[in-house]
């Protein structure tokens, strides 16, 4: 892959500790609904050496303990993945008890992340995801059952600074997590009613870290290069990052992130549209053979369109949300851009993408946002939901949907 050579600012961090795990340096994938599946996490823990920590898209805890066909296809890991880890969102904590019970004693996962940062309105009307650690009391319920169950799995959680500027509660959710024996906290410098607009409060990422000492602290939030890792921890003193829509279209963001943490002053990557071509054609095929499979990724080098099997269809399709991003800031006429966009063949898109300028040098100015930037939203929650917050009436088992977000 094409490269410009950059010298890596002098920051490193110490080995991030979860539970008996070290993660070299303190790098890990934030949880994305329908990208942050085996295919996805195979890409960008190659380009990062398998170094980091690749954390899989959320997972309901109803659904698991129901064992719903499509979940048990998402927990599904590649062989080649360790520690394996799983990300749960549950409002109710004897079904969060049951499902990390289950985990734990089928061996189905090494690490178990809680999920308190998803602000899509149909999760908040229902008092789930970043409107649950309002009512502190349910906070603690859902934590506690979650560590008691998991046994010697290491559980974390990731977290919104609150629902609004005016009801905050970062510093409240830090310390019950370490009193329930939390392992490690990740907090997205965003409310819910920010969604993911405006710019993340890193300040509120060092004032948990000065709160809650005992454990790790976890920087998310406007990490678009790895320059702006390091600069996060620097600037709040955080324990290591986690990184989302930052590496939409840029698997290789992850070999950026391990250089700068190294300390290393070797070059950051620059792909040209050909390069970045393969790795699209490549992250489809995955895709594929992942459907294909059942849920269990293989390891496969495309070179070209490849014949036509089962699962390749869907495998593109499931895709198609991915071309955007890749081709963000390259010189691709808005006509390609739909026509790549509706292919359902590995063939088609191999065939559209060797019609273009395939030797266009890595545009200036991709590296910035990408991903969805809606901000200043109406934040919906539970009739009389803020009067009170330690009463845990109201949430029930439809507050379990299947989304994700944080």
């Amino acid at each position: 892959m094409s490269t410009l050579t950059t010298p890596a600012p002098g920051t490193t961090a110490a080995p991030l500790r979860i539970g008996p795990h070290t993660v070299a340096p303190p790098v890990v994938l934030a949880p994305m609904a329908g990208i942050t599946n085996a295919p996805f996490r195979t890409l960008c823990r190659e380009f990062s050496g398998g170094k980091g920590l690749f954390v899989s898209e959320m997972i309901t805890t109803r659904a698991l303990v129901e064992r719903n066909e499509k979940t048990m296809q998402l927990i599904h890991f590649d062989a080649t993945e360790t520690p394996r880890s799983i990300q749960l969102y549950g409002v109710d904590p004897v079904t969060v008890g049951k499902a990390v019970r289950m985990i734990a004693e089928e061996g189905l996962a090494d690490h178990i992340d809680l999920n308190f940062g998803c602000p899509v309105p149909k999760v908040t009307r229902k008092g789930g995801g970043s409107a649950l650690p309002y009512k502190r009391n349910l906070l603690r319920a859902i934590v506690r059952e979650a560590v008691t169950g998991a046994g010697d799995l290491p559980v974390t959680m990731k977290m919104r600074k609150g629902i609004d500027d005016d009801h905050l509660t970062f510093l409240d959710a830090g310390r019950i997590a370490v009193e329930e024996g939390v392992t490690a906290i990740a907090l997205h410098g965003r409310t819910t009613a920010q969604h993911y607009g405006g710019t993340a409060d890193w300040d509120a990422i060092a004032r948990l870290k000065e709160h809650v000492p005992e454990i790790p602290v976890l920087g998310n939030g406007d990490i678009w290069s790895a320059e702006d890792a390091l600069r996060m921890v620097r600037e709040t003193g955080c324990d290591g990052v986690v990184v989302g829509r930052g590496c939409l279209g840029r698997p290789w963001l992850f070999a950026d992130l391990v250089a700068a943490f190294e300390g290393r002053t070797d070059a950051f990557a620059r792909p040209t549209l050909r390069e970045v071509a393969d790795v699209m054609v490549r992250h489809a095929t995955l895709l594929g053979e992942w459907i294909e499979n059942g849920g269990t990724a293989r390891r496969a080098t495309v070179e070209g369109g490849g014949g036509r099997r089962a699962g390749e269809a869907r495998g593109v399709i499931d895709f198609r949300k991915h071309v955007a991003w890749y081709l963000k800031g390259f010189a691709v006429g808005s006509e390609m851009r739909k026509r790549l966009a509706i292919t359902s063949s590995l063939e088609a898109l191999r065939a559209g993408l060797d019609e273009l300028d395939l030797d266009q040098p890595w545009p200036t100015g991709a590296d910035g946002p990408r991903g969805r930037t809606s901000g200043n939203n109406r934040v919906v929650l539970p009739d009389g939901w803020l009067k009170d917050p330690y009463d845990c009436a109201g949430v029930g088992a439809d507050a379990e949907l299947d989304t994700s977000g944080g």
